[in-house]
């Protein structure tokens, strides 16, 4: 696909500093971009390669101050990174709608319905009684249970698995190997030491906006819903409980787990590798530092914590600063002892 700095301009609703006919087919880093290519600059430290990028058009903040003369054409926004983000969102849309029809060998189930402008890869399954919008593209060996819903807009990826029931809002993405609605890890111990399953006879609802990273797994309800609310982000390989609610426009990192019932507010930031013990709250706007083991509910809004066991951010910080010098506190209480001994 190729453009005019101009159409790029328009569609980032930005100006032209250079030539307007100008044509670009690709996206590059500034530092690697070659002619043809559109770059963008939004980290002061990546100025110096302005001046010797081969790209042929650099998206820059309409507040820089050019210092040198610059080769490439210009294209000024009031946000550098968001608009690159945007372009990068809109190439992956293009080449996702580029898919369409149904490729052979696939499986549609009875009573099924899909909607108009779709795609279903090869070997994809999509059981009975699912209900499936407009512009979905389910990509090869992708598995849809049973009374599926899925709306409008949707991307299903390679290998990810929707078991029965589970309930997917508009402008989702789920990626490979992801799985929605497997069974919560419900288990009741026997007098005789044994476990017992718990039937998991809930469901998963993925609001709209969703993005589900790959290899992740968000567990069915024990009875009703497991929730992720509209524009919530999860990366890869995150583990998600039964009957857990995430708020909307959460995110939540790599490798975190999510215990049972966990109620999640709005705006949360969860990083890497985060713990979080079952039936608790945690307030909105909280963020959650990497590697910390959340054990009791964060009730005020805008919290930070780090730590495991999870608290003050700040606290946290002075507290390592102490840790740190332990073994020198140690010798000095060591002395102050022997002095008080003699």
């Amino acid at each position: 696909m190729e453009f005019t700095v101009q159409q790029i301009a328009d569609l980032l609703q930005g100006t032209v500093e250079g030539d307007k006919s100008a044509k670009v087919n690709t996206l590059a880093k500034i530092e690697e971009a070659n002619t043809g290519a559109l770059a963008f600059l939004a980290n002061s430290k990546y100025e110096p390669f302005l001046y010797s990028t081969n790209a042929s058009a650099v998206i820059v903040s309409d507040k820089l101050e050019v210092k040198r003369s610059v080769s490439a054409t210009l294209i000024r926004v009031a946000d550098p990174y968001s608009s690159f983000s945007s372009l990068l969102q809109y190439y992956q849309s293009a080449l996702i709608a580029s898919k369409t029809g149904v490729e052979e060998p696939s499986f549609l189930g009875k009573d099924s319905q899909i909607g108009d402008n779709h795609y279903r890869g090869a070997f994809s399954y999509i059981g009975s009684n699912c209900k499936i919008g407009n512009n979905v593209r389910i990509f090869p060996q992708a598995y849809i249970g049973d009374n599926v819903h899925i709306g409008d807009n949707t991307t299903v990826f390679a290998g990810a698995k929707l078991y029965a029931n589970t309930i997917v809002g508009s402008n989702c993405t789920i990626h490979s190997g992801a799985v929605v609605g497997s069974d919560g890890f419900g288990f009741a111990p026997q007098p005789d030491g044994s476990y017992k399953a718990i039937p998991q006879i809930g469901n998963v609802v993925l609001e709209d906006d969703i993005s589900v990273g790959a290899n992740t797994s968000i567990d069915c309800a024990t009875m009703g819903s497991t929730f992720i609310r509209k524009g919530t982000k999860i990366d890869n390989l995150v583990q998600i409980a039964h009957n857990v609610d995430v708020g909307s426009h959460t995110v939540i990192a790599s490798q975190t787990g999510i215990s049972g019932s966990v109620k999640i507010g709005n705006y949360c930031v969860v990083a890497g590798q985060v713990g979080i013990v079952g039936h608790i709250s945690i307030a909105d706007k909280t963020t959650v530092g990497a590697q910390s083991g959340v054990s009791k509910s964060v009730k005020e809004t805008g919290t930070i914590i780090q730590g495991s066991p999870a608290f003050d951010y700040k606290q946290n910080l002075r507290a390592m600063a102490v840790f740190r010098k332990l073994p020198e506190l140690q010798r000095d209480l060591e002395l102050l002892k022997e002095k008080a001994a003699n």
